[in-house]
């Protein structure tokens, strides 16, 4: 998924088979928010005789009151959209792109169920990674490689990206082009900026679907994706679609949705590309921090050379100073007890895309696995879990009721609470990791 979402911002795909590998994929996975399925099916009105069970008595009310909303929410909605597509001829859609785009688009509760019932990713970066580098990731990858290893010599030889990270990114986001989504597009992004909740944000990303089927990239009817408007087999958002999607087969058309990945696997390689990607550069490498670290320089503000780091007794997993592939920041994913790494341009080029840490290292990692390098090597602390956004919460404000101040209270663990948790980590004579563990808010309980 593109960046521009933010690391926060939750999609989830509706799931269709598109291509077939030799073992059943994985899923496409992100550090983020899942959605909650409805606690209802939305209602929609046939025709004709159909059965149905019965409601019982209690229920009958409630499904009414749904069917009044539905109807009251569908009336608003038309009048938004002929309000909407003033403001777009403004923007310079026509009226046969708008007329067309919007022929059967109706207000969508599912996809508005699914945004308000966002439930919350709380996977560790051990349990990720299992699952976004697993064997059967891994395995498939390597045979999407082999399958489509002329066009991808042929993307990597153009944008100088590394062809095995396009494609661990083309595993992280569908699976290989498994689960594209088939959600309507643009009747999905109309339904959430009418809601309002981001309407400036979505109402941008509609102008920018509609500029796509106003240019002949795709129409309406094929433009399908999640239910939150990513689209295609690297999940392009529209705005970004416009700005960095490329016709690499040459047909006239920047076909993203089709089961062919080609233009896909270009884009996303162009995008990379774009924001300064460095081949045969890693995005990152395992290391072994010495006896007595100075855990406060493991931050993403502190950046040394491989050479500076190792005069410090950071070294390779050999035991050797890292090769110089620029200046690197020490990352701690799961604080002391995990693995380390040592972080370079790359890392922040995948973040482009998301911006979750665990995605970053998964996708890094994933196309490591993919070159034929070695799993991670270090343990990581499986007796852990990770914690609630309300026990992210309940640290902050136990942090900062005991003097060491986050400078906020929003479940989310950025850089001053990370400082406040080393603050208290030094008080009390522990390893100061900066690490949000549940061991560490009992501590403050």
């Amino acid at each position: 998924m593109i960046a521009s979402w933010g690391k926060a911002f939750a999609l989830a795909m509706m799931l269709v088979p598109a291509v077939t590998l030799a073992n059943a994929p994985d899923r496409s996975i992100r550090p983020e928010a899942r959605v909650v399925q409805p606690s209802y099916e939305p209602v929609r009105f046939l025709g004709g005789s159909s059965l149905r069970p019965q409601l019982r008595p209690d229920l009958v009310a409630s499904r009414q009151d749904q069917q009044v909303q539905l109807s009251t929410s569908n009336r608003a909605f038309q009048r938004w959209i002929d309000q909407f597509k003033r403001r777009a001829r403004g923007q310079g859609i026509s009226q046969s792109t708008l007329d067309a785009a919007f022929q059967g688009v109706s207000y969508n509760t599912d996809v508005i169920s699914r945004d308000r019932n966002q439930a919350e990713f709380t996977k560790t970066i051990w349990q990720y990674l299992e699952t976004a580098v697993s064997q059967t990731r891994i395995r498939n990858g390597r045979e999407a490689l082999r399958k489509h290893a002329r066009v991808l010599d042929q993307i990597e030889a153009r944008y100088g990206v590394d062809k095995e990270v396009v494609v661990a990114v083309w595993g992280l986001e569908s699976a290989y082009g498994s689960f594209r989504g088939d959600t309507p597009i643009i009747e999905a992004l109309a339904t959430l900026a009418f809601d309002g909740r981001r309407g400036a944000f979505f109402e941008e990303q509609l102008i920018a679907a509609l500029k796509i089927i106003q240019n002949g990239d795709t129409d309406a009817r094929n433009m399908t994706g999640s239910w939150a408007g990513a689209m295609g087999h690297t999940q392009f958002i529209p705005t970004s679609y416009l700005a960095y999607a490329v016709d690499f087969r040459g047909d006239g058309k920047r076909d993203i949705w089709s089961e062919d990945p080609t233009d896909a696997l270009a884009s996303t390689a162009a995008y990379l590309a774009n924001f300064g990607w460095q081949k045969d550069r890693p995005w990152g490498v395992e290391v072994k921090l010495p006896r007595g670290f100075n855990y406060a320089q493991a931050n993403r503000r502190t950046k040394k050379s491989p050479a500076q780091w190792g005069r410090l007794g950071v070294v390779g997993l050999d035991g050797k100073p890292v090769p110089n592939y620029g200046q690197a920041s020490i990352l701690l994913p799961a604080g002391a007890q995990g693995a380390a790494f040592m972080i370079f341009k790359n890392f922040e080029v995948i973040e482009r895309y998301n911006s979750a840490d665990a995605y970053v290292i998964g996708v890094g990692h994933l196309s490591d696995r993919l070159k034929g390098r070695p799993a991670i090597q270090a343990s990581w602390p499986t007796d852990d879990r990770a914690l609630t956004r309300a026990e992210r919460r309940e640290l902050q404000e136990r942090l900062t009721r005991a003097g060491f101040s986050t400078q906020g209270v929003d479940g989310r663990i950025g850089p001053n609470t990370i400082s406040a948790i080393r603050a208290f980590q030094r008080s009390k004579g522990l390893v100061p990791d900066g690490y949000a563990s549940l061991e560490l808010l009992q501590q403050l309980r």
